[in-house]
């Protein structure tokens, strides 16, 4: 039997599948084959993988460093920016490096530890999102009692669990990577290992890993996204509640940052996967998958600072700190 080299679309198994897979190696085609666009997403990548480090950092550093930001709002805070390096940093060193070396390829065990850790960092982000949504609600609709209700041991508590469902979430998908069946030359359309395009991409029957995949996005996206949803909605009865304007600026606006962010995360995560799943170019998916896998992370820094008197100040003081000669 003559072998076909397989497309970009599908997988066309000319062996037994069961046994290529072990061996199976990757291509990333990435968002352009033109060398002269290349150069330019290599410089565009870099900077922006600098500027998303450099933004996160100084938030870590920030909250750390200046005793009146140790609360429950900057403690998830410098959490999530934790968790932005690492989600940005699945992604785009590989596809900067690949551009780099012109080598694109990436080997079976590769691709399930960027996809693990892909979904550990997603996961860990839209949960640490619903927390600080429950601070917010804590803190005004229950403004008394927001000491003794978020106590350190509850957000260590709440931390222990975004931590351990997130993994759980990222062991699911390697064990359904694990069972999938490939064939030794596989081109993925995109700038990393995407599991909906493995799915298309696999050669054996993948209508139940689409099913799991779909029941897993609710159960893991559903429930924070219902958790900030009702969070909000209790936040903003609230406010609506009370009588001056100036006190309902107030109450809003230091919602104001995490509602950007939400926007952001979840916007353009579903709207990617929803104009993934209706397009015909999966190349275009990879290009809208760069909003939030690596703007977002980016924006993140700029959305808390600009917004937040008390991260100015602290970047400040930070920044006004002179080594001791």
């Amino acid at each position: 039997m003559s072998q076909q080299r397989p497309s970009r679309d599908q997988c066309l198994c000319t062996v037994d599948p069961q046994n290529e897979t072990g061996g199976v190696e990757f291509l990333l085609l990435g968002l352009s084959d033109d060398p002269q666009v290349q150069y330019v997403l290599l410089c565009l990548f870099l900077s922006m993988y600098l500027v998303t480090i450099t933004g996160n950092l100084l938030i870590i550093l920030a909250v750390s460093s200046d005793p009146h930001l140790h609360t429950p709002m900057y403690f998830f805070l410098s959490i999530l920016s934790t968790a932005d390096i690492g989600f940005i940093s699945t992604t785009v060193p590989k596809m900067i490096w690949d551009i780099h070396s012109q080598s694109r390829t990436i080997s079976h065990a590769g691709c399930l530890a960027q996809l693990s850790l892909f979904y550990l960092f997603a996961c860990l982000d839209s949960l640490l999102l619903s927390a600080m949504a429950y601070d917010r609600f804590v803190a005004i609709c229950h403004p008394l009692h927001y000491p003794v209700i978020m106590n350190p041991r509850l957000c260590c508590w709440l931390l222990l669990l975004s931590v351990c469902f997130s993994l759980f979430d990222s062991q699911l998908y390697i064990v359904m990577m694990s069972q999938l069946t490939f064939c030794t030359h596989v081109e993925i359309p995109h700038f990393f290992c995407d599991f909906p395009q493995l799915l298309r991409l696999s050669c054996g029957d993948t209508s139940t890993d689409n099913l799991l995949m779909y029941f897993i996005a609710v159960i893991f996206g559903g429930v924070p996204v219902s958790g900030i949803l009702y969070s909000y909605s209790r936040i903003t009865s609230s406010v609506l509640r009370v009588s001056s304007t100036g006190g309902r600026y107030k109450a809003f606006s230091t919602c104001g940052s995490h509602v950007t962010v939400v926007c952001l995360f979840y916007g353009t995560g579903i709207g990617v996967y929803l104009s993934s799943a209706v397009s015909q170019s999966p190349r275009k998916g990879a290009v809208s998958s760069v909003v939030y896998t690596t703007i977002v992370p980016m924006l993140n820094p700029f959305i808390y600072s600009l917004r937040n008197k008390d991260i100015k100040r602290a970047f400040q003081k930070l920044l006004s700190r002179r080594p001791e000669s």
